[in-house]
């Protein structure tokens, strides 16, 4: 048998391990999909269907018990082949979109709330990546003395995104200088990608005046900080660790452990939202256990969607165990991202 070419059969009994499977969490045994799904043949035909299915890696059995659980390679065929995307019900949409509609002009609290509607709905990690502002179009840049030696930049993107940076200078600087080298910068870098000032920075501000020399040298030192994305633990929101303890996956210690990890390590689950956008097709990535390549993930799933804001685009998404709903989570994940868009469109 080609190991793709599965025929309608193995098609029906691979779909109904992965459903049976993803409701209880226990290994499927071939009685129980003869009993629970109306097959039209026996269940010794259900036995060589399953050993066939387990044989080309579809399917494979845990060494304490009879029964069959999927394989990430079935997993993935059940994505990518087998399930229908459940409709979100008419009142679950109408809930999500007004919660959405009440923060519509607070990008910040926006993405904190999405994060945990999507991990309450889900009942799994939920992710919101913060937008890449690097090619986000600088609309305006203000610098506000906070003291003598210290002042603070923040930058305006077209989008309507603000981000804030303190800065400390080793001189007396006066309002006037201030004021000056705020219309210059802006003279020179308004309308430009934060990305393409970071490159040309130098070259536009170079014959500068040099009584505003205090200011503008710590934007020369500080160009890539100032004109940048923000730290790691700035740019995402992550919520709803609690849902992931509860599922019975990770009732062993060794496994909650490595729950634990993987909530405490921002970075990992960022790094993986980012690199799952490269393998997405028809708007909603999903990356299954060994696929994501980093062993903290090999027991779970992760489905994220981009998101726009004019130029600028951010990611959210979900992280749970491989045994999840998908066809409910792909549908959630994407009508999430959908509104969030549409939401931080209009209000940008």
């Amino acid at each position: 048998m080609h190991h793709d070419d599965l025929t309608e059969r193995e098609k029906n009994v691979l779909r109904y391990i992965i459903q049976q499977f993803i409701l209880t969490a226990a290994p499927v045994g071939s009685r129980n999909i003869s009993r629970k799904y109306d097959l039209n043949f026996s269940p010794a035909t259900v036995r060589n269907i399953m050993s066939d299915l387990e044989e080309s890696g579809f399917i494979d059995h845990p060494h304490t018990s009879a029964g069959r659980v999927p394989t990430d390679k079935g997993y993935r065929f059940y994505v990518d082949s087998l399930m229908a995307l459940e409709d979100i019900p008419l009142p679950e949409k109408q809930n999500i979109t007004a919660q959405i509609d009440s923060y519509q002009n607070q990008p910040d609290e926006l993405f904190a709330l999405v994060s945990k509607l999507l991990s309450n709905i889900t009942s799994q990690l939920a992710c919101v990546l913060y937008p890449k502002l690097d090619s986000g179009i600088l609309e305006k840049l203000q610098i506000i003395s906070v003291n003598s030696s210290r002042i603070l930049v923040v930058i305006s993107i077209a989008s309507g995104l603000v981000k804030t940076i303190t800065l400390e200078i080793n001189a007396e600087i006066r309002e006037t200088q201030i004021r000056a080298v705020q219309l210059l910068l802006n003279e020179r870098l308004a309308g430009l990608q934060l990305s393409e000032i970071r490159k040309t920075f130098n070259e536009r501000i170079k014959d500068y005046a040099l009584d505003l020399h205090p200011i503008l040298t710590v934007f020369f030192d500080s160009v890539d900080k100032i004109f940048t994305n923000t730290t790691a633990a700035d740019k995402a929101v992550i919520s709803g660790a609690g849902h992931l303890l509860k599922k019975p996956e990770f009732d062993n210690p060794e496994r909650f452990q490595g729950v634990i990890e993987l909530i405490e390590d921002k970075d990992i689950i960022i790094h993986v939202f980012e690199k799952g956008i490269e393998l997405r097709q028809n708007n909603v990535s999903v990356s299954i256990g060994t696929e994501a390549e980093i062993p903290q993930l090999d027991d779970f799933s992760l489905i994220s969607k981009e998101y726009q804001i004019g130029d600028v685009t951010g990611t959210l998404g979900v992280v749970g165990p491989k045994r999840m709903e998908y066809a409910k989570i792909v549908a959630i994940v994407n009508y999430v991202g959908e509104l969030l868009t549409e939401t931080l469109t209009k209000s940008s």
